[in-house]
């Protein structure tokens, strides 16, 4: 479990297919504290320490992984945001969030907003109804307050600000239209709309 708090932005330093694709990041992290098994959350997304050393971990990425997340999130020299995982007693400064990636949204436009940036996103139809203003949700890892969302055909657009401090802390300074984003909805949200399934059903 994860809180959406990045802690450390890491580098992609190289890629090594395999059965699965064996990724090495550059970090900031003190491996000696990080065991061998552990989990980070890479961008939103919990992957499992397999191999470490000063300054660097490896973690190896299914193609089931590959295919439900951001296109191009692993290639050489990309910057990640990381978050080592929750202990009890941490401070739980954003909001529950479990590493895995529920889908892709798309930049849509990123622009200037007094000091901070609003960016919105696009995201399908299957993602729409999980997504509601004034709700959290999970942006490459990073927990963000959902400001205003707006349905359409084609699925919805939702819009969030991005203030100084968490663009120079995250790699979301970054974002540009076109850019893919890999989303977690809020676990509240999932759970209720099983809940009025299975309610519907009775």
């Amino acid at each position: 479990m994860f809180t959406g708090i990045v802690s450390d932005i890491g580098t992609i330093e190289s890629l090594d297919q395999r059965g699965d694709l064996r990724v090495n990041i550059k970090c900031s992290y003190d491996m000696d504290n990080v065991d061998l098994g552990a989990s980070i959350a890479c961008s939103g997304i919990c992957l499992t320490v397999v191999d470490k050393g000063d300054g660097w971990f490896a973690v190896d990425v299914s193609n089931e992984t590959l295919s439900c997340t951001a296109p191009g999130q692993f290639t050489a020299g990309r910057r990640i945001n990381l978050e080592r995982a929750l202990k009890v007693g941490d401070e739980l400064g954003g909001h529950i969030v479990t590493g895995h990636v529920d889908g892709v949204g798309e930049v849509q436009s990123s622009s200037a907003a007094g000091d901070s940036r609003e960016v919105v996103i696009r995201v399908s139809k299957e993602l729409a109804p999980y997504i509601a203003a004034k709700g959290s949700i999970t942006v490459d890892g990073v927990s963000l307050t959902v400001n205003a969302v707006s349905d359409d055909e084609a699925g919805a657009l939702f819009t969030l600000n991005i203030i100084p401090h968490t663009a120079e802390v995250t790699t979301l300074g970054e974002m540009e239209s076109g850019r893919a984003v890999n989303l977690e909805i809020d676990i509240l949200a999932r759970y209720l709309a099983r809940m009025e399934k299975v309610r519907s059903l009775v």
